[in-house]
């Protein structure tokens, strides 16, 4: 496990010496605000619910990120408790407020890529929109030094996971009342 975390901090720390620039500050910036709460997949959830003929898609997406928040915010973050890279070293300025939950599995990562790949999973064209739009605003967790990339990793993985999920029961439940 020592191993890994030197990863991780060898990883975040060459990121943050070595990519930041005022205009990808202000990108990155951009990226996690809009990832914030899960904000822009809430919205495209409720778009996609008010939309009979899409509807079947948000409602995978609703149910994606309710997981998401139970699996990953509530039972996850308390219950391995990584303290997150600016409490580990508190010399780096942040550029957003900071968190004030635990780091492991990054939210913003596993809301996005949960999002994005039930998108893909049902629209190719949306999806990889979609999954261009996670792979941002996961990166800028890391960048903006809040996650470590491993909690990146954690949070793609748990997201995807969630999705497949989410499409199976959802189409599954769709097939049955057809």
């Amino acid at each position: 496990m020592t191993y890994l975390q030197g990863i991780d901090v060898k990883l975040i720390l060459f990121i943050h010496d070595n990519f930041h620039f005022p205009i990808l500050d202000q990108i990155m910036i951009f990226a996690s605000y809009i990832g914030n709460n899960g904000a822009i997949w809430v919205i495209i959830t409720l778009l996609l619910m008010s939309i009979k003929k899409y509807r079947h898609i948000g409602i995978m997406i609703f149910c994606s990120l309710l997981l998401c928040i139970i699996i990953g915010n509530i039972t996850l973050k308390p219950l391995i408790a990584r303290i997150r890279p600016f409490n580990v070293f508190p010399q780096v300025i942040l550029l957003i407020s900071s968190p004030t939950d635990f780091s492991f599995p990054s939210g913003h990562t596993m809301t996005s890529f949960a999002s994005a790949t039930v998108l893909y999973l049902t629209n190719k064209k949306w999806g990889v929109a979609a999954l261009i739009l996670a792979t941002l605003i996961a990166f800028s967790r890391v960048y903006l030094f809040v996650h470590y990339p491993s909690d990146i990793v954690g949070g793609v993985i748990i997201g995807v996971l969630i999705a497949l999920l989410s499409v199976k029961f959802i189409t599954s439940l769709y097939n049955k009342t057809k």
